[in-house]
């Protein structure tokens, strides 16, 4: 809730990303631990690879009565290459999902099509996220799904990370945006997975740097 409002202070936040938090591991904390859990690890690796990096890392708030962006039928990656998956999307619920509070509806199977079912194929077949607070929900961002919305009078949080290949660029150049944040503390999973270590050179000494001082030294890409 303190990023939440730390966003909604910025002088270009729009109403259309309310309760959304666009960049979560710029407020450190529990939001840089996510990349300590082996558990959460070893299910994106086993996806994408132990080179992926986060594309995306946001909230999923969803305000009492009310929704937020995702409540449409949408999907949280625009490529397909058949046979060959380049995002994974990864939901962690802070509180349960419910029918009443906003659990995610998905339809199953249709992450190859490329455009969107009608709402009345959509609704008729899908399914939803019901889950206890601490779950995590794994998915092909190519899915069609569909945030809902919180009939109940409190606050239902999540977070969602979207991973990606290496060799992609982030939505946000995640390196640049946190360069003042003192990651050292932290084991170098989280350097990784935040993009650290897959950086593209920016010049020619950044290019023949020995090996441990190249900006792209990740063994997996």
């Amino acid at each position: 809730m303190a990023a939440i409002e730390a966003e909604t202070r910025l002088p270009h936040h729009n109403s259309k990303d309310f309760a959304m938090v666009l960049l979560c591991s710029l407020y450190g904390g529990a939001f840089l631990e996510l990349f300590t859990i082996q558990k959460l690890l070893d299910h994106i690796n086993a996806a994408l690879g132990e080179g992926s990096i986060v594309y995306a890392f946001t909230s999923s708030s969803m305000p009492p009565r009310s929704a937020n962006y995702s409540a449409r039928i949408h999907v949280d990656c625009p490529r397909i290459i058949p046979g060959y998956m380049t995002n994974l999307g990864v939901m962690i619920t802070l509180d349960d999902f419910t029918e009443d509070n906003g659990a995610t509806w998905f339809l199953p199977g249709s992450h190859e099509r490329p455009d969107p079912p009608s709402e009345e194929e959509f609704f008729a077949n899908a399914r939803r996220v019901i889950a206890p607070a601490g779950a995590g929900w794994f998915f092909n961002a190519r899915l069609w799904h569909y945030g809902g919305h919180n009939h109940t009078d409190q606050w239902r949080h999540a977070l969602t990370i979207n991973m990606a290949r290496p060799w992609m660029k982030q939505r946000i150049d995640i390196p640049r945006a946190m360069a003042d944040m003192d990651l050292s503390p932290w084991p170098e999973s989280v350097r990784q997975k935040l993009g650290f270590l897959a950086q593209v050179p920016a010049s020619y000494d950044e290019y023949y740097a020995p090996p441990e001082r190249r900006k792209f030294r990740q063994k997996y890409e």
